[in-house]
């Protein structure tokens, strides 16, 4: 009797601590295909690592489209920058959009409407700008892409069209393309563009109307260039999936996040 005793008070010592993981047991997917994917790798293996028996399968695709893999049931949590008619939203974290050109182009800062020349295709030289007198050369990002869909949307010409020279997938490649060409630009997530001039890419982040890309100037509203980013869910997702977000929201994820980007809450007003 006092073995079986034994046996139950042992049985519920481990249904007391294992209980509250074991709930959040299961396989959810998490899709994307932009600059986020370091923060949405972290943060799964955090929650994986605080809910024993989860897993958080993260598909990054640069040619998918993840809102369309949550609303086939592809996928359980999607992230993007755009609310979703259908679909639940919640905001994860702001981002600024860095704009980049080779380290030797002379022009060093565009306000607003000459950027918005520049990618709108009505600014067609660097002379006119003050640089060099060359053709401008957009190395673009692909029209799906919700860096893309911010920049175009930042600078009000979204819909506008202009002459690409190429379309590019990656932060990181895109920056590359422009290192070495004094003819280029590119935009990129604003800590990807940072990390790139700290380890010596020979590249510039230009300043928009007088103001740098920081987390200081992103956060009281002075550098316009910024878009959100969301994780986008089915009404009544599964639990598991719910219990992702809202990690991902809490103080231990947003800590994360601040790696990389700029928390949901942390934006103040001018």
């Amino acid at each position: 009797m006092r073995r079986k005793k034994h046996k139950q008070a042992l049985l519920l010592f481990l249904v007391a601590f294992v209980s509250p993981s074991a709930a959040m047991a299961g396989l959810i997917t998490v899709a994307g295909h932009g600059p986020e994917l370091p923060v949405i790798e972290r943060l799964a293996r955090a929650f994986e690592k605080a809910n024993l028996g989860s897993y958080v399968d993260v598909q990054w695709d640069p040619n998918s489209q993840p809102v369309e893999l949550v609303k086939a049931g592809a996928a359980h949590v999607a992230v993007t920058a755009h609310e979703q008619a259908g679909l639940t939203a919640l905001p994860l974290a702001w981002d600024a959009i860095a704009l980049v050109v080779d380290a030797t182009n002379p022009v060093k800062q565009l306000t607003t409407a000459q950027a918005a020349g520049i990618f709108a295709g009505t600014v067609k030289r660097w002379s006119e700008l003050g640089g060099a007198d060359t053709v401008i050369q957009i190395m673009d990002r692909p029209p799906h892409q919700h860096i893309r869909q911010g920049l175009e949307e930042a600078l009000g010409i979204a819909g506008h069209r202009r002459t690409v020279t190429k379309a590019i997938n990656s932060d990181q490649r895109a920056i590359s393309t422009v290192a070495g060409n004094l003819a280029a630009i590119t935009y990129a997530s604003m800590g990807v563009a940072q990390e790139a001039v700290t380890y010596g890419v020979s590249v510039t982040v230009l300043m928009i109307d007088g103001v740098e890309a920081s987390e200081d100037t992103v956060k009281d509203g002075r550098y316009k260039l910024r878009r959100g980013v969301l994780l986008v869910m089915r009404p009544n997702p599964e639990p598991l999936a719910e219990a992702f977000v809202a990690f991902a929201r809490s103080a231990e994820g947003q800590a994360i996040v601040d790696e990389l980007f700029i928390p949901y809450a942390a934006l103040r007003r001018p």
